[in-house]
């Protein structure tokens, strides 16, 4: 088995003297490139799509065991959410050194950050499962669930909080790979857990295949027994099997401060945009509680249809950080905007196609959820306005990515963190003038052109300073 080499050497491209960026930027942008960001940018799309499958086949499995099960489950997956969130401050900076590494032709210095961010992946989940051992019964609390209810989330986190360390290796696993130029690889290993965690959480929900019954802590103990096993994988073809990654060798596994201190510098603000977004979204639920019952339920359902659109937006961005990062790192700025050009194209593209059929079906998708004629009603509504915002938020994404590969996280994390709190001021005021749903979704056809205008004008002046470096 070996790593996918996916990222062929650039050649070099004749310009005239003359010519301006752009022009030099479309010289660059040939099929060649297109088909680096593609793939890079599709198995990115196949991994996350695979994990929405498989929550929402773990839904159905703790479905099936009661509504307790499922609520109490929901708030532990909330917490968790927010953990993978802090885990990814890693993941994001160790990606962005490696491809900078990979692009300035230093193999060394690529595999010692990725080691790095491995063990300090490890140090740092350590005292968070110590924490989630502890205080999992008191966190869920806070939701103000009914007892059953937190006990059943309690037992969930506890058990989820065990993995945690294991979690951070696949984190920080797919990451570098992906900075190295191999997203085929992330996603094989996360099909082959899902796999493995749908097999042994339905085997020990329900005691199948000679497994014992162990009602939600199976589903808890699936999940865990798959990162294990994912976990296991990504060490295997860092240590053993990558050719262009190779982790490894004299040294590898000592910690070094000042490498994590790189990764963190350039991670720690992409971890805290997460968190913000998260929260910015988690704020809209107390608005839309005051449209009532069914609006909350529609709401739900457009949030689901939500994370489905973002896929695309999420691969291409991935991609845009890891060519960029190279291309960067390569000291090729025209390279660095091309690469942004062709995946800000296919990214409005692609979303841009889902928001026609998210106008054109919206009551359809919303029925697969549920069959309330009302519900489909308001559902279909904000969804139709979600669709407006896709070409938006693909811009917004690919841009981001760019802005990261070249080595700007605190941009993104500034612009995207205050427009998605200006979002939720302006749904406040929205849904006092129009009372339904759709206008709370609406907040973010007024937030997303200066979102993406101010992250463009950064990155232009960001690759200008590239270029004349």
């Amino acid at each position: 088995m070996t790593i996918p080499d996916i990222v062929p050497t650039v050649a070099e491209t004749a310009v005239s003297a003359g010519s301006s960026a752009e022009a030099r930027s479309e010289a660059i942008d040939r099929p060649g490139l297109r088909r680096r960001v593609m793939g890079l940018a599709l198995p990115a799309i196949g991994e996350n799509l695979l994990q929405t499958a498989l929550g929402i086949a773990d839904t159905i499995l703790v479905a099936g065991i009661g509504i307790v099960a499922l609520a109490g489950v929901g708030a532990a997956l909330n917490v968790l959410f927010i953990v993978m969130a802090a885990l990814s401050s890693l993941s994001v900076g160790a990606s962005v050194l490696v491809a900078q590494a990979i692009g300035a032709g230093n193999a060394a210095r690529a595999s010692h950050v990725a080691g790095q961010a491995l063990i300090w992946g490890i140090a740092l989940s350590l005292p968070i499962t110590l924490a989630g051992l502890i205080f999992a019964e008191p966190v869920v609390a806070l939701y103000g669930m009914a007892p059953d209810a937190t006990a059943v989330a309690a037992e969930y986190l506890t058990i989820s909080a065990a993995g945690i360390p294991v979690l951070a290796l696949m984190l920080v696993g797919g990451s570098v790979l992906r900075g190295a130029g191999d997203s085929r690889t992330p996603m094989v290993i996360t099909a082959l857990a899902n796999v493995l965690n749908l097999i042994t959480s339905w085997g020990l929900i329900y005691g199948q295949l000679g497994m014992p019954a162990l009602g939600v802590a199976g589903s808890a103990w699936g999940t865990l027994i798959a990162r294990v096993a994912g976990a296991a994988l990504f060490l295997v073809i860092l240590v053993r099997i990558s050719t262009r990654l190779r982790v490894g060798g004299r040294g590898t596994w000592r910690p070094r401060w000042g490498t994590a201190r790189e990764v963190l510098w350039l991670g720690a603000p992409a971890a805290l945009e997460e968190i913000i977004i998260i929260t910015s979204f988690a704020a809209l639920t107390p608005i839309v509680v005051g449209l009532g019952t069914v609006a909350l339920a529609a709401h739900r359902v457009a949030l689901n249809v939500l994370s489905l659109s973002f896929m695309p937006g999420i691969g291409f961005s991935l991609a845009t950080t890891a060519l960029v990062g190279q291309a960067v790192g390569a000291g090729r700025a025209d390279e660095a905007r091309a690469v942004t050009n062709v995946a800000m194209r296919w990214g409005i593209l692609w979303m841009g196609g889902l928001g026609v059929l998210f106008i054109l079906f919206a009551p359809q998708l919303v029925g697969i959820f549920s069959s309330d004629p009302a519900l489909i009603a308001i559902g279909a509504a904000a969804v139709q306005v979600v669709a407006l915002a896709q070409p938006l938020w693909a811009g917004t994404f690919v841009v981001g990515g760019a802005l990261r590969g070249s080595g700007d996280t605190r941009t993104p994390m500034v612009v995207s963190g205050i427009l998605g709190w200006a979002a939720v001021g302006i749904a406040l005021l929205l849904v006092y003038v129009w009372p339904a749903l759709w206008a709370v979704w609406l907040a973010y056809i007024f937030t997303g052109p200066p979102e993406i205008g101010v992250l463009w004008r950064v990155w232009r002046r960001r690759v200008r300073k590239v270029a004349e470096a």
